[in-house]
């Protein structure tokens, strides 16, 4: 079973189009309730500091944020920038597998595939770095 983590990392890094499609698919078989609507906020982003090891913040980051209900299972979906679309579609997921609802057996799939393209991308992003970067041994005289 993969983690709740892991699961947002995928449809928010390469699923967006399926997050919105599986949360329509819930909302369409189950009562959704808002517990609190998409709304924008500001959150404090902790960096640490490498050679004391002390915690400092870097600055402010604004996130999206949506609570739903089904059943008795809550959800939360939490993103950055303005995306309300895409943050209450991940509250309806997130509380999906709360209630360990049927659909949710179905999903692993769709994140199998996921994983696999954030595979690929991270792995072109990696390539694309290694091509521009410079071999300092090759420029001595």
């Amino acid at each position: 079973m993969m983690k709740r983590a892991e699961r947002t990392k995928l449809l928010i890094e390469v699923g967006r189009e399926l997050a919105l499609q599986l949360a329509a698919n819930i909302c369409e078989q189950y009562e959704v309730q808002e517990i609190s609507p998409p709304k924008e906020g500001l959150i404090m982003v902790k960096m640490r500091e490498t050679a004391q090891k002390s915690l400092f913040y870097i600055g402010e980051v604004l996130v999206t944020e949506t609570k739903v209900r089904i059943r008795n299972a809550y959800g939360v979906g939490l993103v950055r920038e303005s995306e309300p679309e895409l943050s209450k579609a991940l509250a309806i997921i997130d509380a999906a597998y709360s209630a360990q609802l049927p659909e949710t057996l179905i999903w692993a799939s769709h994140f199998e595939v996921l994983a696999e393209q954030l595979h690929t991308k991270q792995q072109k992003i990696k390539q694309s770095i290694e091509r521009t970067k410079v071999n300092f041994d090759t420029m001595a005289t």
